[in-house]
């Protein structure tokens, strides 16, 4: 075991004990008797704190030019690829991924801290003819203010960085406020954007329980914009609190996602795709793929090679080398999941493989649960249709391509989705009729890029996509700037004409 990291706030380019005594800890899902880190359980005068240091830094870090401002990204680009290995370590202690996917997460980071750095040289507005003479008229992109940046777990620094990057970039300051289950990592971060040297209040960190310090962000009156990443309902909140105080609000939330497999699909590369999208990160995805609608014509070939392959699969620590599944992230979730298996049953399901909490060994020890397929699902069932956020696959059977979007669609979530076909007028067909921010052909319905637009429709989202350079539409406001050099009045929509 390691000595636990001792965390603290970050607020005004200093670290500090929150104003309360009370300490809360993140542990090892791997080994749950293990510390991994030790955080305040931050209170609303630490978030008061925050707000204000971000407020003061605000009015100066604005009007620094914007490829100034990306300097200082760049550097924290540059910090996490020397740091890269240290983090994934800790990812993968403190979370529970396996260490390659782990080093993945901070290559997000990296490849997003790159991308935004070019966006301080791209902040680009329009110019556009005057109905006017001698009259000059275009548009430029401002900064919000403050926002407020509310992260999960499974992603303790690739979201963050999607959110932190362009947001400073376009001159807002921030505040971080990430998942218990995931201090140190933020922690780590946090340092090294402050190594990266950016000036004091322009990113602080506030550590905490949501139903506190998150809270207090969402309600604070001087936070201009609050960026929201984990489950529907408390996105719902968030949602509600924002509307009736006039914020900005990105929300990114639930999936129920689906990869189609067509009876003329390269089934070796479906199941590949398959067991990438379902199992990967534990299930632990938003984006993770949670049903799989089969051809009855490929469905039984397709559902022996699944459970052959997934049968191999090792459960372990994500630091052992030999790990594919790692950890649920905490007991809660383990059995929420676990739960999810009676429901299953009651419906009428039947569990094929896995379907119970694993305690072989040193298993025991943490909050493992056996990869799990699904049988005999149809769509009205609640595992086919609520998010589990774990390793279970539901297999639904259909007779047509044209039964099978339906099916897809018939979800109140619409983020990632997937066909396997070789047919192109599919494929097209695919692309048009999903209902789903995200449609991969011939891929899992995991893996998105820093410079595509990340984000779902439905309940996934409120429309607002991260990442790509539609992060900008989120962290700017539009301005319109008309400029008259006529040397007189001349009045816009006035018929002068008569």
């Amino acid at each position: 075991m390691t000595t636990p990291l001792t965390c603290q706030n970050y607020i005004n380019g200093q670290w500090l004990n929150a104003t309360g005594e009370n300490i809360l800890a993140s542990h090892n899902p791997a080994n749950k008797t293990e510390v991994v880190a030790t955080f305040p359980r931050s209170q609303v005068e630490d978030v008061n704190q925050a707000v204000a240091a971000a407020r003061q830094a605000y009015q100066s870090w604005r009007k620094v030019p914007a490829p100034a401002r990306a300097e200082y990204i760049f550097r924290v680009g540059e910090l996490l690829a020397e740091h890269k290995e240290e983090l994934a370590e800790l990812i993968s202690r403190e979370m529970g991924k396996p260490l390659t996917e782990a080093r993945g997460d901070v290559q997000e980071g990296i490849d997003c801290a790159f991308y935004s750095a070019g966006e301080g040289r791209r902040l680009f507005g329009q110019t556009t003819p005057s109905e006017m003479p001698n009259k000059f008229a275009m548009t430029v992109r401002m900064p919000i203010g403050i926002c407020a940046l509310i992260t999960p777990w499974n992603f303790p620094i690739a979201i963050p960085c999607w959110k932190a990057m362009p947001a400073l970039v376009c001159g807002n300051t921030v505040i971080l406020k990430p998942a218990e289950d995931t201090p140190a990592c933020a922690t780590k971060l946090i340092e090294i954007f402050a190594a990266a040297g950016l000036p004091p209040g322009v990113i602080n960190l506030v550590h905490g329980v949501g139903e506190e310090a998150g809270k207090a962000l969402v309600e604070h009156p001087d936070v201009d914009l609050v960026s929201f990443t984990g489950s529907s309902e408390t996105g719902a909140f968030v949602g509600a609190t924002c509307g009736r105080t006039h914020k900005r609000v990105c929300l990114e939330m639930g999936g129920k996602n689906a990869q189609v497999v067509m009876e003329d699909a390269n089934l070796e590369l479906a199941v590949d795709g398959a067991l990438w999208g379902a199992f990967g990160t534990t299930g632990q995805r938003c984006t993770a793929t949670s049903r799989l609608i089969l051809h009855r014509d490929i469905k039984e070939k397709f559902t022996t090679m699944l459970c052959e392959r997934a049968s191999q699969l090792r459960l372990g620590a994500g630091y052992e080398p030999e790990t594919d599944i790692g950890p649920i992230i905490n007991h809660k979730q383990l059995q929420r999941v676990y739960e999810y298996m009676t429901i299953a049953r009651e419906e009428g399901a039947k569990i094929l493989m896995g379907g119970e909490i694993a305690t072989a060994g040193l298993l025991k020890q943490g909050y493992f649960f056996q990869p799990t397929i699904l049988d005999n699902v149809t769509p009205e069932m609640r595992v086919a249709r609520e998010e589990i956020f774990g390793p279970v696959v539901a297999l639904i059977e259909v007779n047509t391509f044209e039964q099978a979007i339906a099916i897809l669609n018939d979800t109140k979530y619409g983020l990632s989705s997937s066909i396997y076909t070789r047919d192109i007028n599919r494929a097209f067909t695919a692309m048009r009729d999903i209902e789903a921010g995200i449609t991969y052909i011939n891929g899992p319905t995991i893996g998105a890029e820093v410079h595509l637009p990340f984000g779902g429709v439905k309940q996934t989202g409120n429309g607002h996509r991260e990442a790509g350079t539609t992060a900008l539409d989120v962290f700017t406001e539009w301005k319109s700037v008309y400029v008259d050099f006529s040397g007189s009045l001349q009045r816009a929509q006035i018929d002068n004409r008569g």
